[in-house]
Protein backbone atom coordinates (compact mmCIF):
# COMPACT_ATOMS: atom_id res chain seq x y z
CA UNK A 1 0.00 0.00 0.00
CA UNK A 2 1.35 3.50 -0.69
CA UNK A 3 2.01 5.64 1.94
CA UNK A 4 -1.12 8.28 2.98
CA UNK A 5 1.79 11.13 2.80
CA UNK A 6 3.81 11.39 0.26
CA UNK A 7 6.69 13.97 0.55
CA UNK A 8 7.24 16.09 -2.70
CA UNK A 9 9.74 18.18 -1.91
CA UNK A 10 12.02 18.40 0.68
CA UNK A 11 11.29 19.74 4.29
CA UNK A 12 12.24 23.26 5.02
CA UNK A 13 13.89 24.61 7.84
CA UNK A 14 11.72 27.91 9.04
CA UNK A 15 13.68 29.55 12.09
CA UNK A 16 11.26 30.35 14.82
CA UNK A 17 12.94 34.03 16.23
CA UNK A 18 12.23 35.30 12.54
CA UNK A 19 9.24 34.82 12.03
CA UNK A 20 8.40 37.05 15.28
CA UNK A 21 11.19 39.84 14.40
CA UNK A 22 11.40 39.70 10.87
CA UNK A 23 8.02 40.73 8.86
CA UNK A 24 9.63 39.72 5.44
CA UNK A 25 10.17 36.15 7.00
CA UNK A 26 6.96 35.69 8.46
CA UNK A 27 5.22 36.90 5.10
CA UNK A 28 7.74 34.51 2.88
CA UNK A 29 6.50 31.56 5.55
CA UNK A 30 2.62 32.16 5.05
CA UNK A 31 3.70 32.53 1.04
CA UNK A 32 5.02 29.29 1.25
CA UNK A 33 2.53 27.93 3.08
CA UNK A 34 -0.26 29.19 1.39
CA UNK A 35 1.52 28.58 -2.19
CA UNK A 36 1.08 32.35 -2.60
CA UNK A 37 2.76 33.02 -5.83
CA UNK A 38 2.50 34.52 -9.49
CA UNK A 39 -1.24 33.03 -10.04
CA UNK A 40 -2.34 34.80 -7.17
CA UNK A 41 -1.08 37.78 -8.38
CA UNK A 42 -2.23 37.94 -11.56
CA UNK A 43 -5.60 36.58 -10.59
CA UNK A 44 -5.96 39.71 -8.21
CA UNK A 45 -4.30 42.32 -11.15
CA UNK A 46 -7.25 40.82 -13.56
CA UNK A 47 -10.22 40.29 -11.00
CA UNK A 48 -9.25 43.76 -9.70
CA UNK A 49 -11.93 46.04 -11.62
CA UNK A 50 -14.62 43.31 -10.43
CA UNK A 51 -13.59 43.88 -6.89
CA UNK A 52 -13.81 47.77 -6.99
CA UNK A 53 -17.29 47.76 -8.51
CA UNK A 54 -18.05 45.66 -4.60
CA UNK A 55 -16.04 48.12 -2.00
CA UNK A 56 -19.51 50.41 -1.98
CA UNK A 57 -21.61 47.37 -0.65
CA UNK A 58 -19.04 45.84 1.06
CA UNK A 59 -18.23 49.15 2.71
CA UNK A 60 -22.45 49.57 3.56
CA UNK A 61 -22.46 45.85 4.91
CA UNK A 62 -19.68 46.15 6.75
CA UNK A 63 -21.06 49.27 9.00
CA UNK A 64 -24.74 47.84 8.92
CA UNK A 65 -22.95 44.96 10.88
CA UNK A 66 -20.93 46.59 13.01
CA UNK A 67 -23.84 49.09 13.65
CA UNK A 68 -26.15 46.15 14.13
CA UNK A 69 -24.11 45.77 18.01
CA UNK A 70 -23.73 47.74 21.21
CA UNK A 71 -19.99 46.76 21.38
CA UNK A 72 -19.08 47.55 18.40
CA UNK A 73 -21.11 50.54 17.45
CA UNK A 74 -20.13 51.74 21.02
CA UNK A 75 -16.21 51.97 19.96
CA UNK A 76 -17.00 54.21 17.04
CA UNK A 77 -17.29 56.68 20.64
CA UNK A 78 -15.07 55.91 23.13
CA UNK A 79 -12.50 53.77 20.69
CA UNK A 80 -12.79 50.87 22.08
CA UNK A 81 -14.93 47.58 22.31
CA UNK A 82 -13.98 46.64 26.16
CA UNK A 83 -15.45 50.36 27.05
CA UNK A 84 -18.73 49.43 29.07
CA UNK A 85 -20.64 52.76 28.63
CA UNK A 86 -24.04 52.36 28.58
CA UNK A 87 -25.35 53.10 24.88
CA UNK A 88 -27.85 54.96 26.07
CA UNK A 89 -25.36 57.77 27.31
CA UNK A 90 -23.98 58.00 23.88
CA UNK A 91 -25.02 59.71 20.71
CA UNK A 92 -27.20 57.95 18.76
CA UNK A 93 -25.10 56.93 15.63
CA UNK A 94 -26.55 56.58 12.18
CA UNK A 95 -24.59 55.50 8.93
CA UNK A 96 -24.57 59.15 8.34
CA UNK A 97 -22.98 60.15 11.57
CA UNK A 98 -19.67 62.01 10.53
CA UNK A 99 -17.08 60.03 12.24
CA UNK A 100 -19.11 56.87 10.23
CA UNK A 101 -18.82 58.41 7.13
CA UNK A 102 -15.13 59.13 8.10
CA UNK A 103 -14.42 55.50 8.73
CA UNK A 104 -16.11 54.58 5.77
CA UNK A 105 -13.67 56.67 3.26
CA UNK A 106 -11.04 54.64 4.74
CA UNK A 107 -12.36 51.10 4.44
CA UNK A 108 -12.61 52.24 0.70
CA UNK A 109 -9.34 52.98 0.28
CA UNK A 110 -8.55 49.80 2.38
CA UNK A 111 -10.38 47.41 0.35
CA UNK A 112 -8.76 48.95 -2.88
CA UNK A 113 -5.38 48.60 -1.53
CA UNK A 114 -6.25 44.83 -0.89
CA UNK A 115 -6.33 43.64 -4.84
CA UNK A 116 -3.29 46.85 -5.65
CA UNK A 117 0.04 45.25 -5.63
CA UNK A 118 1.13 42.28 -3.25
CA UNK A 119 4.21 41.66 -5.02
CA UNK A 120 5.83 44.47 -3.16
CA UNK A 121 6.65 44.08 0.64
CA UNK A 122 5.15 47.73 1.11
CA UNK A 123 1.85 45.89 0.44
CA UNK A 124 2.45 43.90 3.48
CA UNK A 125 4.14 46.18 5.68
CA UNK A 126 0.92 48.20 5.65
CA UNK A 127 -1.43 45.09 6.43
CA UNK A 128 0.84 45.12 9.29
CA UNK A 129 0.41 48.36 10.33
CA UNK A 130 -2.81 48.35 9.97
CA UNK A 131 -3.29 44.82 12.86
CA UNK A 132 -0.87 47.34 14.67
CA UNK A 133 -3.38 50.54 14.73
CA UNK A 134 -5.99 48.54 16.04
CA UNK A 135 -4.13 47.44 19.37
CA UNK A 136 -4.06 50.96 20.79
CA UNK A 137 -0.49 51.33 20.44
CA UNK A 138 1.21 54.71 20.09
CA UNK A 139 -1.82 56.60 18.47
CA UNK A 140 -2.25 60.14 19.52
CA UNK A 141 -6.04 58.61 20.17
CA UNK A 142 -5.57 54.97 21.14
CA UNK A 143 -7.91 52.94 19.21
CA UNK A 144 -8.41 49.19 20.77
CA UNK A 145 -10.41 47.04 19.18
CA UNK A 146 -10.44 43.41 20.18
CA UNK A 147 -9.19 40.74 18.05
CA UNK A 148 -13.44 38.95 18.37
CA UNK A 149 -14.31 41.58 16.43
CA UNK A 150 -11.71 41.49 13.90
CA UNK A 151 -11.60 38.19 12.88
CA UNK A 152 -15.79 38.89 12.64
CA UNK A 153 -15.08 41.91 10.13
CA UNK A 154 -12.70 39.95 8.18
CA UNK A 155 -14.96 37.39 7.87
CA UNK A 156 -18.02 39.62 6.98
CA UNK A 157 -15.84 40.96 3.79
CA UNK A 158 -14.22 37.34 2.92
CA UNK A 159 -18.16 36.23 2.86
CA UNK A 160 -18.73 39.15 0.93
CA UNK A 161 -16.71 38.79 -2.00
CA UNK A 162 -16.61 35.35 -2.23
CA UNK A 163 -20.84 35.18 -2.90
CA UNK A 164 -20.61 38.29 -5.29
CA UNK A 165 -17.58 36.99 -7.28
CA UNK A 166 -18.62 33.27 -7.47
CA UNK A 167 -22.44 34.76 -8.56
CA UNK A 168 -20.88 36.41 -11.93
CA UNK A 169 -22.92 35.41 -14.67
CA UNK A 170 -19.88 36.44 -17.39
CA UNK A 171 -16.82 34.97 -15.67
CA UNK A 172 -15.23 31.29 -16.07
CA UNK A 173 -15.49 29.55 -13.37
CA UNK A 174 -12.00 28.87 -13.23
CA UNK A 175 -11.20 32.57 -13.05
CA UNK A 176 -13.90 33.06 -10.32
CA UNK A 177 -12.00 30.30 -8.81
CA UNK A 178 -8.55 32.29 -9.24
CA UNK A 179 -9.82 35.16 -7.95
CA UNK A 180 -11.67 33.69 -4.57
CA UNK A 181 -8.55 31.76 -3.84
CA UNK A 182 -5.98 34.46 -4.20
CA UNK A 183 -8.36 37.08 -2.02
CA UNK A 184 -8.91 34.22 0.53
CA UNK A 185 -5.26 33.55 1.29
CA UNK A 186 -4.25 37.85 1.04
CA UNK A 187 -7.30 38.12 3.50
CA UNK A 188 -6.12 35.01 5.98
CA UNK A 189 -2.41 36.91 5.61
CA UNK A 190 -4.17 40.06 7.08
CA UNK A 191 -5.44 38.02 9.69
CA UNK A 192 -2.36 36.58 10.85
CA UNK A 193 -1.02 40.16 10.39
CA UNK A 194 -3.94 41.46 13.26
CA UNK A 195 -3.54 38.30 15.27
CA UNK A 196 0.33 38.81 15.73
CA UNK A 197 -0.07 42.24 17.29
CA UNK A 198 -2.76 40.57 20.15
CA UNK A 199 -1.33 37.04 20.53
CA UNK A 200 1.67 36.54 23.27
CA UNK A 201 3.44 33.67 21.12
CA UNK A 202 7.08 35.04 20.42
CA UNK A 203 6.95 37.64 23.22
CA UNK A 204 10.60 36.33 24.66
CA UNK A 205 12.20 37.81 21.02
CA UNK A 206 10.12 40.78 20.71
CA UNK A 207 10.09 42.76 24.07
CA UNK A 208 12.43 45.42 23.95
CA UNK A 209 12.03 46.02 20.06
CA UNK A 210 11.30 49.17 18.65
CA UNK A 211 8.23 50.50 16.57
CA UNK A 212 8.80 53.89 16.72
CA UNK A 213 9.50 54.10 12.92
CA UNK A 214 6.10 53.16 12.55
CA UNK A 215 4.31 54.12 14.82
CA UNK A 216 5.36 57.94 13.78
CA UNK A 217 3.06 57.28 10.80
CA UNK A 218 -0.47 58.15 10.32
CA UNK A 219 -3.26 56.51 9.39
CA UNK A 220 -2.98 55.67 5.62
CA UNK A 221 0.65 56.55 5.56
CA UNK A 222 3.71 53.98 5.34
CA UNK A 223 7.57 55.28 6.24
CA UNK A 224 6.36 58.83 5.72
CA UNK A 225 4.51 57.92 2.19
CA UNK A 226 0.91 58.01 1.47
CA UNK A 227 -0.31 54.59 0.73
CA UNK A 228 -3.95 54.95 0.83
CA UNK A 229 -6.36 58.10 -0.27
CA UNK A 230 -9.36 57.67 0.85
CA UNK A 231 -10.41 60.91 -0.25
CA UNK A 232 -10.11 59.85 -4.62
CA UNK A 233 -7.49 62.50 -5.00
CA UNK A 234 -3.97 63.03 -3.89
CA UNK A 235 -4.34 66.15 -2.30
CA UNK A 236 -5.99 64.79 0.70
CA UNK A 237 -4.78 63.97 4.40
CA UNK A 238 -5.93 62.10 6.90
CA UNK A 239 -6.91 63.67 10.03
CA UNK A 240 -6.56 61.99 13.60
CA UNK A 241 -10.07 61.06 15.17
CA UNK A 242 -10.61 62.50 18.73
CA UNK A 243 -11.31 60.28 21.96
CA UNK A 244 -15.25 61.01 21.01
CA UNK A 245 -14.47 59.74 17.02
CA UNK A 246 -14.69 63.15 15.95
CA UNK A 247 -12.31 64.35 12.99
CA UNK A 248 -10.13 66.77 13.89
CA UNK A 249 -11.11 69.57 11.55
CA UNK A 250 -14.17 70.29 9.92
CA UNK A 251 -12.36 69.77 6.43
CA UNK A 252 -12.31 65.78 6.87
CA UNK A 253 -15.49 66.10 7.98
CA UNK A 254 -16.62 67.90 4.97
CA UNK A 255 -14.93 65.56 2.72
CA UNK A 256 -16.37 62.77 4.42
CA UNK A 257 -20.38 63.93 3.87
CA UNK A 258 -19.83 64.93 -0.01
CA UNK A 259 -18.11 61.41 -0.44
CA UNK A 260 -21.34 59.82 1.33
CA UNK A 261 -23.63 62.32 -1.06
CA UNK A 262 -21.36 61.28 -4.72
CA UNK A 263 -23.04 58.73 -6.79
CA UNK A 264 -22.50 54.79 -5.37
CA UNK A 265 -21.08 52.75 -7.73
CA UNK A 266 -23.38 49.93 -8.40
CA UNK A 267 -22.11 46.15 -8.62
CA UNK A 268 -21.88 44.84 -11.68
CA UNK A 269 -22.98 41.09 -11.18
CA UNK A 270 -26.32 40.76 -12.84
CA UNK A 271 -27.56 37.97 -14.58
CA UNK A 272 -27.62 35.97 -11.24
CA UNK A 273 -29.00 32.51 -11.91
CA UNK A 274 -32.16 30.86 -10.39
CA UNK A 275 -29.65 28.17 -8.58
CA UNK A 276 -27.16 31.49 -7.91
CA UNK A 277 -29.94 33.10 -6.56
CA UNK A 278 -31.64 29.95 -4.45
CA UNK A 279 -28.04 28.78 -2.96
CA UNK A 280 -27.99 32.15 -1.39
CA UNK A 281 -31.36 32.27 0.25
CA UNK A 282 -31.93 34.79 2.33
CA UNK A 283 -28.36 35.85 2.88
CA UNK A 284 -28.70 37.09 -0.39
CA UNK A 285 -31.89 38.61 -0.12
CA UNK A 286 -30.46 40.59 3.12
CA UNK A 287 -28.04 42.05 0.86
CA UNK A 288 -30.32 43.28 -1.75
CA UNK A 289 -30.82 46.74 -0.88
CA UNK A 290 -26.48 47.07 -0.22
CA UNK A 291 -25.64 45.24 -4.07
CA UNK A 292 -27.54 46.18 -7.20
CA UNK A 293 -27.53 44.95 -10.58
CA UNK A 294 -25.79 47.03 -13.83
CA UNK A 295 -27.33 45.65 -17.00
CA UNK A 296 -24.59 47.23 -18.83
CA UNK A 297 -21.69 44.78 -17.92
CA UNK A 298 -20.11 43.42 -21.14
CA UNK A 299 -19.23 39.62 -21.17
CA UNK A 300 -16.00 38.44 -19.60
CA UNK A 301 -13.71 35.95 -21.31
Amino acid sequence: MAPLLTQTRPMQHIDRKSLYTSLQARIRYLHSFLDFGPNDIDALASGSKYIHALIPAVVNIVYKKLLQYDITARAFQTRSTASESPVDDLPQLSEESPQILHRKMFLRAYLKKLCSDPARMEFWEYLDKVGMMHTGVGRPFPLHIEYIHIGAGLAVIQDVLTEAILSHPRLHMSRKISIVKALGKVIWIQNDLFARWYVHDGEEFTDGMDFAEVLNDKEGWLNGKKVLDPEGSDSGSEKEMDDHGHAESGRSKDKATAAAAAPVAVCPFTGMSTAARDFAGDHANNREDDVKSDTTVKPDQ
